[in-house]
């Protein structure tokens, strides 16, 4: 009966065994592939959070897995979709310079592009942003022409130049309206060079035209009072 008993003992405990293995064996929860499937279904209810920890789960214990690439894009895709953007930049810059020849390259490179340009400002404020935008965009186009992210990021990249070039004529009428025609013309001429046809160029002519007449106005008073 001892042995029975014993025997018994032996064999549930091959079986716990065995279902332990087989839980965290190759299709068990905590392997690389359904870590990351577990990170897609989080993504794709919204539970951004959640994603990151996950995917980063992916990457940081199994960093030569086939999930481990796919993974840092989870991360920085899940940053994007909650909306910091700061954070998503982050790591799709850590992954243009990590993985410089991926196939996913034009795609991480808009997706740099467009979290600056979630963050720029109005026209009275400042454009850093803006100018970062227009250069990531930029780099896309010039690198992957045919690229479908580069057609959809001419689009956005003339969008950031007309925001600047706006910008520019917000400074210049300010100065134009205070009297300092001198640094208005600068800001005019400006806009006139680098951002043509986007626009502004009617009103661009009438301001550098006005503010040229007032500044002979104001040299020929100058010489007559001399």
């Amino acid at each position: 009966m001892k042995l029975a008993k014993m025997f018994l003992i032996i064999v549930l405990m091959f079986s716990v065994t065995g279902c332990l293995e087989w839980w965290d064996g190759p299709s068990g929860p905590n392997t690389p592939d359904a870590l990351y499937r577990r990170g897609q279904e989080a993504y794709q209810e919204g539970d951004y959070k959640d994603a990151i920890e996950i995917f980063q789960r992916v990457t940081g214990e199994y960093p030569l897995s086939d999930y481990a690439i796919p993974a840092e894009l989870g991360v920085a895709d899940s940053y994007f979709s909650d909306g910091d953007y700061v954070s998503a930049e982050v790591n799709y810059s850590d992954f243009m310079e990590f993985h410089p020849t991926s196939k996913n390259l034009p795609y991480v490179m808009h997706q740099i592009g467009i979290c600056h340009y979630r963050q720029t400002l109005g026209i009275d404020r400042d454009q850093t942003e803006a100018h970062l935008a227009e250069k990531a965009f930029e780099r896309l186009i010039s690198r992957f022409p045919s690229s479908k992210f580069s057609f959809s990021a001419e689009k956005k990249l003339k969008e950031c130049r007309k925001k600047l070039g706006e910008h520019e004529f917000y400074v210049g009428r300010f100065y134009f309206n205070i009297g300092q025609y001198h640094a208005a013309l600068r800001r005019f001429k400006t806009i006139e060079d680098e951002y043509a046809r986007l626009g502004m160029d009617y009103k661009i002519g009438y301001f550098i035209r006005e503010t040229e007449r007032r500044l002979a106005e104001e040299e020929r008073k100058k010489r007559e009072t001399e």
